[in-house]
């Protein structure tokens, strides 16, 4: 599922003031999503914002992950790609829940939803100067590291300057939101529904 996606949506949310923010961390109810949207309108809202990460999965889905997941686990090596197919399929399948959960809200709650996939929205923007300096010295890294025949790695800033990393280090690793993290203590503290 996403790498990273639940702090981009966890932080985007807040910063947008986010009625509900959905994470890969948090499987959620529809219902309750539904219920939040509902309160939101009978006290005079008439909008609520939902964010809805990459990877963010209903308790129904969660736990057909966490089965595929230890059905992997239990595979001996002969059965093991069988199962990591049934793993990719589950994934690609997810793709179009965003939509599916949109029409949902809408027979739940009787009220429009618009989607906007947040990810096209920001492709589209002016890069800042910071963006640019950013990209010149990721660019610039990668070609240096490019001449110097290393290969197999990415190019992260830390502390300022441009550092390889191996890609098993980052291939196939979830950076999770830890659930007692301040952002999602200050996320229910102003009423924002995670789906549970």
């Amino acid at each position: 599922m996403g790498h990273r996606t639940g702090w981009l949506a966890l932080g985007a949310g807040i910063a947008g003031g986010a009625d509900v923010i959905l994470t890969p961390e948090i499987p959620f109810d529809v219902n309750r999503v539904a219920e939040a949207i509902l309160r939101r309108s009978r006290s005079g809202k008439h909008f609520s914002i939902v964010a809805v990460s990459e990877g963010a999965l209903s308790i129904a889905d969660a736990q057909k992950f966490r089965q595929l997941e230890a059905e992997k686990d239990r595979a001996k090596d002969s059965e093991r790609e069988k199962v990591e197919n049934k793993i990719m399929e589950f994934q690609l399948a997810q793709s179009g829940k965003t939509m599916a959960m949109a029409r949902q809200l809408e027979t739940l709650t009787g009220l429009e939803s618009r989607v906007t996939i947040l990810g096209y929205v920001q492709r589209g923007g002016t890069p800042s100067a910071v963006d640019r300096l950013l990209a010149t010295q990721l660019g610039t890294a990668a070609a240096d590291y490019i001449q110097k025949d290393m290969f197999g790695i990415m190019v992260a800033i830390k502390n300022g300057i441009p550092q390889p990393v191996d890609l098993e280090k980052v291939v196939n690793k979830r950076k999770t939101v830890p659930l007692d993290h301040p952002w999602y203590q200050a996320a229910r503290r102003v009423g924002t529904c995670l789906g549970d």
